[in-house]
């Protein structure tokens, strides 16, 4: 007779592997019901653990990954620098991995840390990610994730982010202020979650004005920066009576810059320009740049936090434990209002 497995015990029960396992081993977050449900099956069909297997299971890594879109834009940079303080004080290794905003490197890494190589993992989405079912599996075999900054929504687990649809209405907010009236917006992917409040932040303070909102004024980033800045050329050539530009990440700031000295559009007398950005040459920039700041390296520290608490008390990671931290926006020449 075939030797029953955890995997059959989850499929006789309608429930995940992961599920079965935490209630074999008494664990608090399973309901006393659904342990009982399992107990019962597991000694009707003689089920007997595969000690080996458990040793393996019991024997930390001592390492966590980490998953990042990229490493040009200076939030990931910071965020990783509070993430490895939070290690190196918990004794544990960082591997670093990179998707360059492809789902299917992401894919891919989700598959390799799934081999328990790390004893957790912290997670920012790549943008082209529209489907998450690479990540519920990661979960689903007992490996603790946090996101931070760019999350899956839908998974019940802790999420670290800022106040997305606040800064974004923020940043419109303070050019209209500054004299604008056409402004348009860059943002990094219709799939993430950050870039859907803050383009909404930026819809509402349009509303709020009541100006309104044009969709012709949205561009989405490409995958190169030549790109980005042809792109943007083209939209200030077809719509000059552009005068304000709320770009949603760092390059995209960096590219309307690039874009503005190559038609002969001054900054900030002809267009004002504002960006979620952490670089510290902003303030070295001609003119400085206007930042939404993100607070990169607590949100990197703290997502760190709540992983190794998970670890270290093998406990469940809740989504009651996500946090929003503020951004600051620090005003420069860039949005300076002019005559």
């Amino acid at each position: 007779m075939k030797p029953i497995n955890l995997k059959k015990l989850a499929q006789e029960l309608n429930l995940s592997v992961a599920t079965v396992s935490r209630a074999l081993n008494d664990r608090y977050d399973i309901s006393q019901g659904t342990k009982d449900r399992v107990r019962a099956l597991a000694n009707k069909l003689n089920y007997e653990p595969n000690p080996y297997a458990s040793s393996l299971r019991r024997q930390k890594s001592k390492t966590i990954g980490v998953v990042i879109p990229e490493v040009a834009n200076h939030f990931f940079s910071l965020a990783i620098n509070g993430i490895e303080e939070v290690a190196r004080h918990n004794n544990y290794h960082v591997l670093i991995y990179l998707t360059h905003e492809d789902y299917q490197r992401e894919l891919a890494m989700a598959r390799l840390l799934a081999s328990g190589r790390v004893d957790g993992v912290l997670l920012s989405v790549a943008s082209e990610s529209a489907d998450f079912a690479h990540l519920e599996f990661l979960r689903e075999r007992g490996i603790p994730i946090v996101f931070f900054d760019r999350v899956y929504d839908e998974m019940p687990t802790a999420k670290v982010t800022t106040d997305d649809y606040e800064s974004g209405y923020r940043a419109t907010e303070h050019l209209l202020d500054a004299g604008c009236r056409t402004v348009a917006h860059l943002t990094v992917s219709q799939n993430l979650s950050i870039s859907r409040r803050r383009k909404e932040g930026y819809i509402q303070a349009l509303a709020d004005r009541r100006i309104a909102y044009d969709e012709s004024l949205v561009l989405v980033a490409q995958e190169t920066k030549a790109q980005d800045i042809h792109q943007i050329q083209q939209l200030l050539t077809a719509r000059p009576d552009v005068d304000g530009i709320f770009a949603a990440v760092e390059s995209q700031a960096t590219s309307s810059y690039e874009a503005c000295r190559n038609l002969g559009r001054a900054i900030p007398e002809d267009i004002k320009i504002i960006g979620f950005s952490n670089l510290e040459i902003a303030s070295l920039l001609q003119p400085a740049l206007t930042t939404i700041t993100q607070p990169a390296y607590s949100i990197g520290k703290e997502a760190a936090k709540i992983l190794f608490q998970a670890i270290s008390k093998n406990r469940v990671i809740s989504p009651a434990q996500s946090l929003v931290l503020n951004s600051e926006l620090v005003v420069r020449a860039s949005t300076t209002r002019t005559p």
